[in-house]
């Protein structure tokens, strides 16, 4: 049980560090609502299970034998980051229009997009796969029967705070969203902060 719990609070001390994920959850649910955020969350979480499952079957040691799969995947998920960095930006100029459907409470489009940039965003970025794969085995017990066991729920614990975590900040930024929905300037700076954030990551990402 104190291996759960020291186990938990890591997850708890990286899903409060700021990076794309988040950024990505936050920036859709200011640009597009709440509810596109949470799909978007759920694209992450079949991504973070999709990595756990990778990991299982030890494809971080590929990326340590053969350097050049890493850092093409690395380069692919910066490449993916400024791409969203620049819709970002390119969604400014529909703001307004969002805008008047919002207020006239007409159904908004997307949810599918939105889970896709979620599920692509994590994918792509190979540091998640080392993630699972460096966290997950140590609170692993070999010695204890039902390894098999001990691996999935550690993973469901992973996938289900990851989760929380994502659709936390996406209500949380959806009193921001509330606040400036009417207002195309906040919300064109605010697209703008997000879109500089995440090109900020993907050369960080690119570079490192």
């Amino acid at each position: 049980m104190s291996d759960l719990f020291l186990f938990f609070t890591a997850l708890v001390a990286i899903y409060l560090a700021p990076g794309p994920d988040m950024i990505l959850v936050l920036g859709t649910t200011v640009s597009e609502g709440a509810k596109h955020a949470i799909a978007t969350a759920t694209g992450l979480a079949l991504a973070r299970s999709i990595h756990v499952l990778l990991a299982a079957v030890g494809l971080a040691a590929l990326f340590e034998s053969q350097p050049w799969t890493y850092h093409t995947v690395r380069l692919l998920g910066a490449g993916y980051l400024l791409y969203l960095g620049w819709q970002f930006l390119r969604k400014a100029s529909a703001l307004p229009t969002r805008s008047v459907l919002a207020a006239a409470g007409l159904p908004s489009r997307g949810y599918l997009a939105a889970f896709r940039r979620g599920l692509a965003t994590n994918l792509l970025n190979p540091k998640s796969l080392i993630f699972c794969s460096v966290l997950l085995p140590q609170f692993i017990h070999p010695e204890l029967s039902g390894v098999a066991g001990q691996f999935a729920i550690l993973a469901l614990i992973l996938v289900l705070t990851g989760f929380a975590f994502d659709v936390g900040y996406a209500l949380m930024g959806r009193g921001l969203w509330a606040i400036t929905a009417e207002n195309a300037r906040y919300q064109k700076a605010q697209n703008n902060v997000f879109a500089l954030l995440l090109m900020c990551i993907g050369l960080k990402v690119a570079f490192s």
